[in-house]
Order: structure tokens, then C-alpha cells, then sequence
């Protein structure tokens, strides 16, 4: 057992990988010499080389670019995009070619490719640098999309994202970064990278979260429970495809469903997993199947976004309108 953050989990999980596949290459702004602005490569191109932690200029086009003729050459890239916010200028290489290169050629070529993007606000950072772009790609057909949210699963879900044929967007919520601690065991058999978990049980109603919201859900369930509510979180882990087979199962137990993310409301995750949970589990719902999210606006200045991200008291106040009901 090691006890990481996030930042040293997702380090030594790259670090394994590139160990266990030659072919594995990091790319990026910043990510050899400096060791990436949040340092999840730090000491990777000391140990690996120039050659195969590569550090870039700043154009996001040309990285995702670059990789994916490297992955047509039977490489495996690691992109680091800085910044959620600095992912729109490689967007189109990443929904033109990379998701569509293995259906377009009649899947003779694969793209193993990993794209690793912060995403997220709370860390007081200025525009463009907080942004929560998951729906976009999961909307994207050709893109497996999956969130960590704690130590264990960001060391074994990189890995298991670099070692897929097809091509990964690797969410990681940035301020959870070095906000927390977790054993984490190199040696155990980890859950597959597609499916969801059941985080802590409850009877009374569902919370559904991935990335950063898993910590507030979290915290919300530990809040209810003094007041005899006790809610079942569920950390989804995997945006696309959807794992609906734990929420199915608990929304059919609580008849309450909510689902909780950063990203706006509007035509965010929330609004696929509320039409699902309606369409198998309507003779078990109790209650509207309802979202807490961002505010329909751009990320707000660094002062105020607090006021903006869903925090506790927005989560509670949504556990106890669907309660209401």
C-alpha cells in the first residue's frame, strides 16, 4: 500500500505504463522539463527521455494532430491538453479524426490514444481554465469518455485507458488533485474502466456523480444522514458508454434519482442519465428525476465561483424537494 493524491496516483499510474509499453508517449505544453502545470508527469521525461515525454508548443491542434499519426504507427500517445478551456482549438482533429478514423477505415486502424484534460472549476483560476466540456464528447460516437475522482481509480483507470485499442477523453477533476490522500494497493485487481460504482448505500434516494462531485454527494449523504435520510451515492466513473446497470438497480430500490455535475444543466450528462432512468425505471420512480449543475452562464470570475459550482446545501435542497414528493 502507498498513500497518494491524485496528481502522484496519476503519476505513477503514466509511469507503469510507459514502463510496461515502449510505445507509450506523453505529449504536451509543459509536460517534460516542468513536469505539467499540475505535475502529473513530473520526473517522467528524466527517467523516459526527450523521445518519449515530449514537450510540445502551444497548439492544441498540432499535439492531437501529431498523435494521431503516431497512433496510425502503432505508438501510444498521451495528450495533455493544460486546460479544459484549451481543448476547442484541437476540437476539431478529435471529433473529425480521431473518433472517426477506426469506423472510417472499416476498423483497420485503430487509435489508441489517450486525451488527458483538467476539467472542472474550484481552484481559482481565471477564464477559460475551469470549464466542464464532457457532454460534447460524449456526445461524440467514436470517443470512450471516463472520470476519476479519487487516488485509486486515477492510478488504475490511466492505465487502463492507455492500454485501449480505441481512443480515451481522461477527465480528472483538477481540484481534487492534491486535495486529498488514499491507499493505493499496485498489486489488486482493479474494476474494469467502463463501469460505475455504488460508493455508499441508502434506501431514501439516489445521487449520481462522476469526477468532482462524487466528494460533494459524499459529503451531502454524511450531512442527510443526521437527519435519518440516508442516500445511496453513485460515482458513474465512465460518462461513455454509460454504466446503468448499478443505477437502474437503485433507482428501482429508492424511487429518487439526482443527478449532480459542474457542467451547465442544459443538454449537460444530466439530462441522457434523468431520460434513461425514466425510460427503464418509471413504474419505480417516486419523484421527477432531478439535476443540479452549473448556472446557464460562462464560468464566472474566480471571486463568485463558489456561488456558481453545485455545492452541498444545492445537492440537499434537491434531495429534499424529490423527498417532498
Amino acid at each position: 500500500m502507498t498513500t497518494m493524491t491524485l496528481a502522484k496516483a496519476l503519476n505513477a499510474g503514466l509511469r507503469r505504463a510507459m514502463e510496461d509499453d515502449p510505445k507509450v508517449l506523453v505529449m504536451g505544453e509543459d509536460v517534460g522539463k516542468l513536469g505539467g502545470v499540475f505535475r502529473i508527469t513530473d520526473g517522467l521525461q528524466k527517467d523516459f527521455g526527450e523521445e518519449r515525454v515530449i514537450d510540445s508548443p502551444l497548439a492544441e491542434s498540432g499535439i492531437v494532430g501529431t498523435a494521431v499519426g503516431l497512433a496510425m504507427r502503432g505508438y501510444r500517445p498521451v495528450v495533455e491538453i493544460q486546460f479544459d478551456g484549451f481543448v476547442y482549438p484541437a476540437y476539431d482533429q478529435i471529433v473529425s479524426q480521431v473518433a472517426k478514423l477506426h469506423f472510417r477505415s472499416g476498423g483497420k486502424i485503430p487509435m489508441p490514444m489517450v486525451i488527458r484534460i483538467p476539467f472542472g472549476g474550484g481552484i481559482g483560476a481565471v477564464e477559460h481554465h475551469s470549464e466542464s466540456p464532457e457532454a460534447q464528447f460524449a456526445h461524440t460516437p467514436g470517443l470512450k469518455v471516463v472520470a476519476c475522482s479519487n487516488p485509486v481509480d486515477g492510478y488504475w483507470m490511466i492505465q487502463q485507458a492507455v492500454a485501449s485499442d480505441d481512443p480515451v477523453v481522461f477527465l480528472e477533476p483538477k481540484r481534487q488533485y492534491h486535495a486529498d490522500k488514499a491507499e493505493v494497493d499496485e498489486d489488486a485487481v482493479p474494476d474494469p474502466l467502463h463501469v460505475s460504482r455504488v460508493v455508499r448505500a441508502g434506501e431514501h434516494a439516489t445521487l449520481l456523480a462522476y469526477g468532482p462531485t462524487v466528494k460533494v454527494c459524499y459529503a451531502a449523504a454524511t450531512a442527510a444522514a443526521e437527519e435519518g435520510k440516508e442516500l445511496e451515492v453513485i460515482d458513474l466513473r465512465t460518462l461513455s458508454p454509460l454504466d446503468m446497470a448499478p443505477v437502474y438497480d437503485s433507482v428501482s430500490r429508492t424511487g429518487r434519482a439526482v443527478v449532480v455535475h459542474e457542467a451547465h444543466v442544459n443538454l449537460g450528462l444530466g439530462a441522457e442519465l434523468a431520460a434513461r432512468v425514466t425510460e427503464r425505471c418509471f413504474y419505480s420512480l417516486q419523484a421527477p428525476v432531478l439535476r443540479v449543475g452549473g448556472f446557464d452562464t460562462p464560468y464566472p470570475p474566480a471571486r463568485v465561483e463558489e456561488e456558481w459550482l453545485p455545492d452541498l446545501d444545492r445537492v440537499l435542497d434537491a434531495v429534499d424537494r424529490t423527498l417532498a414528493y
